[in-house]
């Protein structure tokens, strides 16, 4: 490393004790990956796609579509019942809550969601979905990345890396969640794909996104630094011309600069009106629970960011219910109502015609009994729902057997599910891919279907 190399480090970590420099985009720049500076504007995807951006709603831990979204009435009725004469077999456990049907489709939903029961003729519902993995960490990182095993980059990275960005003072893909699920960051992390690509993550309250407050004493004193930094980075340039990393990294610094700006306003709700507020289940001032993160996504999707992730609970206290079932009913009064308010804000606002909304979960549960009350985790068969650009609304797709156990008809894959999310976006699963490693890598691996039934 020469001393000039040197000398330029050490001014910017000396510029981080005025915090103008938000630390991941700081490791970023410091770091030695590639980057692609493409990835930062617009880009056009395969064909026209009938969505723009997607809102993925994450439920970790495993949400029962037993006692959601898959009423069986045999396993109603012979709940309690074990599964067959031997010592200590599994006894079956029906639902814990009433299914009724829901829109003019009349889409079953149980009273665990009552207000999302509403929306079903907006809703195109997938019965027949399965994974790879019973375990959570690896069934998140399945559902999140496409492999069980190793760590790929996300399905929000994949989208902003092939879509680009809209708005330069705002990340491409952000993050909202109040705690980290199973895998932690790898659930938005861009991997081997250039780092402006993965996700940003957003908490409520006094501080977000750390260092998003201007800390300088003035803009003016900030410009100062920034206008240094720049001078830095574009002699380092003009010494090494053929570096596609450099250029990127400058760019995410004026992105960071441009969120000290933009991302406040964004995280704002003072001007949303009660009746908004409202449709959500949300308190005026207030940034607890699912609804805050709902409403806030709605004011980024509106504002050019491509992917928003919304992440409920950690991996901790969340949908794994292999005591009670009754544990699910807190933590679907926290998203119903929001998830709710969002679909109906945005088709008021004519953006569900091109915004993609996705709800799901890494697995299901088992229709027998774990605990006295409790089911076990189940990848063999669950529920996943889409919403909005190019779906078909109102509809059920795949069935499962009696109990719900195994899937019947139309199973859907993790991979297929990626790659009717990735079609109607635009992409070709099997084109959009990223040369890694002497390999080109995609988000489906060698797999995966569009599943062209469901699309309107």
């Amino acid at each position: 490393m020469n001393h000039a190399c040197c000398s330029r480090r050490q001014m910017i970590r000396s510029l981080m004790a005025g915090s103008i420099i938000m630390p991941a985009i700081l490791n970023d720049l410091l770091a030695n990956e590639g980057g692609d500076a493409a990835s930062l504007g617009t880009r056009a995807p395969h064909f026209p796609g009938k969505a723009k951006r997607v809102i993925f709603l994450y439920m970790t831990g495993g949400v029962s579509h037993l006692d959601t979204f898959d009423p069986k009435p045999r396993l109603i009725a012979e709940g309690g019942k074990a599964m067959s004469d031997k010592p200590g077999a599994a006894r079956l456990l029906g639902p814990g809550w009433e299914f009724k049907p829901g829109g003019k489709a009349g889409t079953p939903v149980s009273d665990l969601f009552p207000h999302l029961r509403e929306c079903m003729d907006d809703i195109c519902l997938i019965k027949s979905m399965r994974g790879d993995h019973n375990d959570h960490f690896q069934a998140t990182l399945g559902m999140h990345t496409g492999s069980v095993s190793f760590a790929r980059p996300s399905i929000g990275s994949w989208v902003s890396y092939g879509l680009g960005t809209e708005n330069r003072n705002l990340p491409s893909f952000v993050v909202l969640a109040p705690e980290l699920p199973y895998a932690g960051t790898q659930v938005y992390s861009s991997d081997f794909l250039p780092g402006v690509n993965a996700g940003t993550r957003v908490m409520a309250g006094a501080e977000p996104i750390p260092n998003l407050n201007r800390r300088a004493p003035s803009q003016q004193v900030q410009n100062l630094e920034l206008n240094l930094l720049e001078r830095f980075n574009r002699k380092h340039q003009q010494q090494h011309p053929a570096d596609p990393a450099l250029v990127a990294r400058l760019k995410s610094f004026e992105t960071a600069a441009g969120m000290q700006m933009s991302m406040p306003d964004v995280l704002d709700l003072s001007k949303e009106t009660d009746a908004t507020l409202g449709l959500y289940g949300l308190e005026r001032g207030s940034t607890k629970g699912f609804a805050w993160q709902c409403l806030v996504a709605r004011r980024l999707v509106e504002r050019g960011v491509r992917f928003v992730e919304l992440i409920d609970v950690g991996s901790h206290d969340n949908w794994d219910a292999h005591g009670d079932m009754a544990t699910h009913e807190p933590l679907a009064k926290n998203v119903d109502q929001a998830i709710a308010g969002l679909l109906k804000d945005l088709k008021s606002r004519g953006m569900l015609e091109d915004t993609l909304v996705v709800w799901t979960t890494e697995f299901g549960r088992t229709p027998t009994t774990d605990g006295p009350k409790g089911r076990s985790h189940h990848s063999s068969a669950f529920s996943s729902w889409l919403a909005g650009a190019g779906v078909k609304p109102g509809m059920s797709y795949g069935e499962t057997d009696d109990y719900g156990r195994t899937v019947t008809q139309d199973p859907v894959h993790v991979h297929d599910f990626h790659a009717t999310i990735l079609h109607l976006l635009g992409f070709d699963h099997e084109k959009l891919t990223f040369r890694h490693a002497g390999r080109d890598f995609r988000l489906t691996d060698v797999s995966g279907e569009v599943v062209k039934a469901i699309l309107a």
